[in-house]
């Protein structure tokens, strides 16, 4: 499949003591996969992610206090405190480039404030065509000059989107969504909303389902196709009133009987409604035209046959064709179809307390690209590696300092 690489993506990560996490430098591709035992830090991992959409999208302020607050967010030490950060570089539209990033510190009482962020913006040349930069409060320099005053609790990128340069950069990083998808609460029956984008849990898949099936029929073709391929005794799906609240009703084949079956959300598997929910998620469009930037699923495949998860992931590496994917599993069998040639497979292991993040080992690298074990066989033998080079050198990476040399 061929992808657009004008289209926005993110195409580096660096955290740097966020949660369990002390510091991570990684790439991410179109689809990025995140193994690791339970508790590792695979989900801190996307959190980071969702907290910048967060903060972008309501305030610095929610995004902390909504994780328990400002001591829960950064990372724990015995020694001094530490302050989190976060910084991304993105391909934008018309062949720009951004560089964002910023710095919490945490002040007396869980108060915080933002003690540096940086944005620049290059042409296809590499030459800087905006940036500001931030330090408590007070912008030491930027391009355009007549920007407004920063405020030291909240991020500046959310004041100087209203400018044409910068607001590219704000529309990826606040259009990403974020999914622990929950069937339970894809049964309840849910008051009707606009469909815009998918709850966390999934909670209005009816109302996003219809939404997409008027807005792109051919997106809910796709759609309703996968999903009869990963289940498929499954006819077709749509939104259907009861009453002031919606539901799912599926069409069902059942041996013997002349038409489908008609059921409702309550009665589908789990893993039916978790895999239409990914199927949804990655699809979405945030308006009419444009579709979500990034999508991150905590373990698209639980509760869904092994059999299936080859369907899945299929229907995943077709949406990169506009969506970036980044999705955490434990399974082996999800990891039998990952292509090391296009995909990123991260491994996520914790030592003391700490998170480590890295690329597979060489010698794993290795063995897959000879074809002797697929990264699922690799996981069944518990023989998937981190690259301990590549933690080296992360524990190395000086954080803002590409951006402060490109004045």
């Amino acid at each position: 499949m061929s992808h657009d690489n004008d289209r926005p993506r993110i195409n580096r990560l660096v955290i740097r003591n966020y949660k369990s996490i002390g510091k991570c430098v990684t790439n991410l591709a179109d689809l990025t996969v995140l193994v690791g035992r339970n508790g590792a830090g695979k989900s801190n991992f996307l959190d980071a992610l969702e907290f910048v959409a967060e903060g972008l999208k309501t305030s610095l302020d929610y995004a902390i206090k909504s994780r328990g607050g400002i001591d829960v967010v950064r990372r724990r030490s015995t020694g001094h405190p530490h302050n989190f950060a976060i910084q991304l570089e993105l391909t934008l539209p018309g062949r720009h480039s951004a560089l964002y990033g910023f710095e919490i510190a945490a002040k007396e009482k869980g108060g915080f404030e933002v003690k540096r962020e940086q944005l620049r913006v290059t042409d296809a040349q590499n030459v800087p065509v905006a940036f500001y930069h931030v330090e408590r409060g007070e912008i030491t320099r930027s391009l355009p000059r007549a920007l407004p005053r920063p405020q030291i609790d909240r991020l500046f990128l959310v004041l100087a989107s209203g400018f044409e340069e910068f607001r590219p950069c704000y529309d990826v990083l606040k259009s990403m969504g974020f999914y622990c998808l929950n069937p339970e609460s894809m049964k309840e029956l849910q008051s009707p909303d606009a469909g815009q984008l998918l709850d966390p849990d999934g909670r209005n898949l009816s109302s996003v389902i219809a939404r997409i099936s008027a807005d792109d029929p051919h997106r809910f073709t796709r759609i309703t196709e996968f999903l009869t391929t990963i289940v498929p005794s499954v006819a077709s799906v749509e939104r259907i009133p009861l009453g002031p609240k919606e539901t799912l009703l599926f069409r069902q084949n059942v041996k013997g009987a002349k038409h489908p079956w008609r059921f409702y959300a309550a009665s589908m598997s789990d893993g039916t409604l978790r895999a239409l929910g990914a199927l949804v998620a990655v699809s979405q469009l945030v308006d009419r035209k444009s579709p979500v930037r990034l999508v991150g699923i905590e373990e698209p495949e639980t509760a869904l046959h092994p059999a299936a998860t080859g369907a899945l992931m299929d229907a995943l590496r077709e949406a990169t064709s506009s969506t970036q994917i980044v999705v955490t599993t434990h399974s082996p069998d999800l990891l039998d179809h990952v292509r090391l040639e296009d995909d990123c497979l991260l491994v996520v292991d914790q030592h003391e307390g700490e998170s480590l993040i890295s690329e597979l080992d060489a010698a794993s690298v290795a063995a897959v690209k000879q074809k002797l074990y697929s990264p699922g066989e690799l996981l069944r033998m518990d023989q998937l590696q981190t690259n301990k080079t590549q933690i080296e050198e992360n524990g190395q990476y000086r954080l803002f300092v590409e951006m402060d040399e490109r004045k």
